[in-house]
């Protein structure tokens, strides 16, 4: 290798090793089909899908995103147990429910998911029924990995979520 490939290999290496962790690294890609997203879920083993209702102006979605979503050990522990997507509630994106229905982002956000207030966490289990829904931001890094605890443990059949975080202290 010529010590300017060396240099430029270097260079983009530090590059690389110096980039911040961001939210979208949280996120999976989804072409807005969500029974196809059932399909993908049950064949890689995932306990679910993790939807995060969000606005663009919504200082408590971009708090969670900068704060929380973008922390290694966060976007480590929900990709291994879920497939993570997020939802516009605004957006005019062409999408399909769990059950065929379609419809934009913002259609099924406010008919189906009555999603009213931002950002709103909803993880569905593998048939596309909602098992846990969580309104607000969370308070911390902790909060979220126990909301995330909190389905893969099976814990939401025998108690609530407050009561559980309370149960961890």
């Amino acid at each position: 290798m010529h010590k300017a490939q060396q240099w430029i290999w270097g260079s983009f290496l530090a590059l690389f090793l110096v980039l911040p962790v961001q939210a979208q690294d949280f996120f999976d890609e989804t072409f807005g089909d969500l029974q196809e997203e059932l399909e993908i879920a049950r064949e890689a083993g995932k306990k679910g899908i993790f939807i995060f209702f969000h606005m663009e102006e919504c200082p408590f979605c971009d708090r969670m995103k900068n704060t929380i979503l973008n922390q290694p050990e966060v976007i480590d522990y929900f990709r291994e147990h879920f497939l993570t997507y997020q939802m516009d509630i605004e957006g005019s994106n062409h999408m399909v429910n769990f059950d065929g229905r379609e419809g934009t982002s913002q259609e099924l956000s406010e008919k189906i998911y009555r999603v009213r207030a931002t950002p709103v966490m909803i993880v569905f289990d593998l048939e596309g029924k909602p098992l846990v829904r969580y309104t607000g931001p969370t308070r911390s890094k902790e909060a979220f990995l126990l909301l995330g605890q909190y389905v893969v443990d099976g814990v939401y059949k025998d108690m609530s979520f407050t009561r559980y975080k309370r149960s961890q202290k």
